[in-house]
């Protein structure tokens, strides 16, 4: 007699079975869902974005552990984290210059370990070090985000200059972990603690995209006419989705292998 499956694995075998186009229209409705969800026990919608930076905290945190229980740094992209430290840092020069609040010490605080994992990396255990699987080139990251950000920043009061940095943390932000996804791409197997970390920064950006959200439904679109006129206003709000959808594909493989209890995560080809 066969055991009767598991929920979660009788939903996500039905899933998979879908079409394409279902699979998109169920990804937008539970989207939707959720964004209700939060609308309604969530009232002041900023907390959405403390959050996020906590949640990102906790990731970080994991990765510590790994580096310092473990001692071994395989399977994380050295590039990813240089590419975090870098937004953070043009993040924290524009929160000083225009506008200094609570995210601003957050941003601080994750910069701190982000610039220690690095150290770590760099020499510590750096024997353990992937370069061969940490191949996505830098400054096809960087330089279109700066190009980008020249030509379409914030209509603001602000310096040009600071305006340009601004714009340019938030569209680097957006695609800082596309390095750490082609690790794992190479690797096609992700060991727990990575897992983890990727896990969280994907939870990390979701609240902060729904917290852009929920703050523009809220405001009745004012909110996107306070940051100014021409293509910036949507340009934020499209990074926002944009880097919530990169990792969406991740953490689906990862619930479903948490509720199928593996504890090492094997992607299919073409997952991320």
């Amino acid at each position: 007699m066969k055991a009767p499956r598991r929920p979660i694995h009788a939903v996500s075998t039905w899933v998979k079975r879908q079409p394409p186009k279902v699979k998109a229209f169920l990804a937008v409705i539970s989207g939707m869902a959720i964004l209700v969800l939060l609308r309604a026990i969530v009232h002041d919608h900023d907390n959405l974005f403390v959050a996020a930076e906590a949640v990102h905290a906790i990731g970080i945190s994991v990765l510590i552990y790994k580096l310092m229980n473990e001692k071994t740094c395989a399977g994380i992209s050295l590039k990813s984290q240089e590419l975090t430290a870098l937004f953070l840092a043009v993040r924290l020069y524009c929160s000083f210059v225009m506008e200094y609040d609570i995210h601003t010490l957050l941003d601080l605080a994750t910069l701190g370990t982000t610039l220690w994992v690095i150290y770590m990396i760099h020499f510590n255990l750096k024997s353990s070090y992937m370069e061969d699987k940490d191949n996505c080139a830098i400054y096809y990251v960087v330089i279109p985000c700066a190009v980008l950000a020249l030509l379409i920043h914030p209509s603001t009061s602000h310096h040009i200059i600071n305006r340009i940095f601004w714009a340019f943390c938030v569209y680097l932000e957006a695609v800082s972990v596309l390095p750490q996804l082609r690790v794992m791409q190479n690797t096609k197997i992700v060991e727990p603690f990575t897992a983890h970390y990727v896990f969280a920064l994907g939870v990390a950006r979701f609240l902060s995209c729904t917290h852009w959200v929920l703050q523009v439904l809220d405001s009745h679109g004012h909110l996107l006419v306070a940051l100014g006129h021409g293509l910036w206003p949507s340009m934020v709000l499209f990074s926002e989705i944009v880097q919530t959808f990169i990792l969406a594909d991740f953490c689906y493989y990862y619930v479903k292998s948490v509720f199928g209890g593996q504890l090492v995560l094997r992607l299919p080809s073409g997952v991320v």
